[in-house]
């Protein structure tokens, strides 16, 4: 088996790592690019809430891999086993070896199942659900729908996480639907939280309270899923003055996420396994041809696919900048985006960068973000799909605003 060279090495093809490959391509199209990743399908993650709350259908959320790889760019159909960043090699599982100059490290995170004893055996059966899991996400429809009175619960693992909004988005869902049914009298909500608050940015919460009033959902902070109980319907939970259980007729878990174990252990991560990057230009901090984008690096920034939509040209031009041997050019602000579905036909568009510091792609009088709007809700349904497949994935670098360097 013989070994292989490429200019440009990108490891993960999810949202990340096609866009960067996507955005390398369109400014330099004679670079030869491999991209590593043994899924044959990609998915449109943002798009499983929809599925659990039956808006979408979920094979509009995936693609065959091989159709979304950007034209020119080498698809590598096998697994990293560990990173040589010293000599510049990638090695893989099926022992060949790929060189780069450059590398981008863009796998996403692990969805840690197994860390909630009995999740993995009950997942998509005995009312135990997951929208963050494209399996399952239709199950949580077939559960709302069929819930008819009893209790209904929503949990939220300690940070970080992708789509901090998520777990709160299947409850309002939820119980929107149930709300339009006329059970939701009948259903007592409970949404159970290891944060010690509603959501991040504090601009945001008094229109998310609204809501939570209107549902009649109780809020649990600071408490953490630890077990489950599929057959007895009972869930455990930590809090600060210990194991409660709580029982459940429905249980729409937002499973523990870290960084992949092949990420832990290389030379590339920091003590938290996280890709140790500056948050600004998303250049490792120790390994200057090494860039990191998505939910496997360790800028503070809400790992959302807004983020790595934001991230990309970062990547991209500052990667080229390297080759170039000028200095790099672009500042990543920490935009994230997390368009929180408070109701079907209304959506809050939370916005925001480092700091929790607002930034909005529109202008109030058009689209007010700390208020539930129509225009959000179509922006999410309608036109961010589009826009991810056939921008974000083709290098199409549309809405996107960084900070040049001086």
């Amino acid at each position: 088996m013989t070994d292989q060279r490429y200019d440009v090495v990108i490891v993960g093809a999810g949202a990340a790592g096609i866009a960067t490959a996507a955005s390398l391509k369109k400014r330099q199209p004679t670079l030869s690019i491999a991209l590593i990743d043994p899924a044959e399908t990609h998915f449109y993650q943002p798009g499983w809430t929809m599925v659990g709350a039956g808006i979408f259908n979920p094979p509009a959320t995936s693609r065959a891999m091989a159709s979304v790889i950007p034209a020119g760019t080498t698809w590598i159909k096998q697994s990293v086993l560990e990173f040589d960043p010293h000599a510049n090699w990638v090695n893989l599982s099926n022992g060949m070896q790929i060189h780069y100059e450059q590398l981008v490290v863009a796998p996403g995170l692990t969805l840690n199942w197994g860390a909630v004893e009995g999740l993995e055996e009950n997942l998509g059966r005995n009312g135990v659900t997951s929208n963050y899991a494209y399996d399952t996400a239709p199950y949580t429809w077939e559960l709302v729908q069929n819930l008819k009175q009893g209790r209904a619960l929503f949990t939220q693992p300690p940070m970080p996480i992708k789509c901090a909004g998520a777990p709160q988005k299947a409850m309002y869902l939820s119980a929107d639907q149930w709300r339009r049914t006329g059970v939701l009298g009948d259903i007592q909500i409970d949404f159970c939280t290891a944060t010690p608050g509603l959501f991040g940015v504090a601009e945001y919460v008094p229109a998310l309270m609204e809501y939570v009033e209107r549902y009649g959902a109780q809020l649990n902070f600071q408490t953490n899923l630890n077990r489950i109980d599929g057959e007895q319907k009972i869930a455990v939970f930590s809090t600060p003055e210990g194991d409660i259980e709580k029982s459940f007729d429905m249980i729409h878990v937002c499973p523990p996420q870290c960084a992949p174990d092949f990420i832990k252990r290389s030379p590339l991560s920091d003590d938290a396994g996280w890709v140790d990057v500056d948050q600004e230009t998303l250049r490792h901090k120790r390994f200057d041809n090494v860039f990191s984008c998505g939910d496997v690096m360790n800028a503070p920034n809400a790992k959302t696919a807004a983020a790595a939509r934001a991230q990309a040209p970062v990547v991209a031009e500052n990667l080229l900048a390297h080759r170039a041997g000028k200095a790099v050019r672009l500042g990543y602000n920490g935009y994230g985006s997390c368009p929180l579905t408070v109701e079907r036909g209304k959506i809050v568009l939370a916005e925001f960068g480092y700091g929790g510091k607002l930034l909005p792609s529109f202008p109030k009088a058009l689209l007010n973000g700390l208020r539930p709007t129509r225009l959000a809700w179509h922006l999410k349904a309608d036109l961010l799909p589009q826009i991810y497949w056939h921008a974000m994935l083709k290098g199409r670098e549309w809405m996107i605003k960084n900070d040049v360097k001086a």
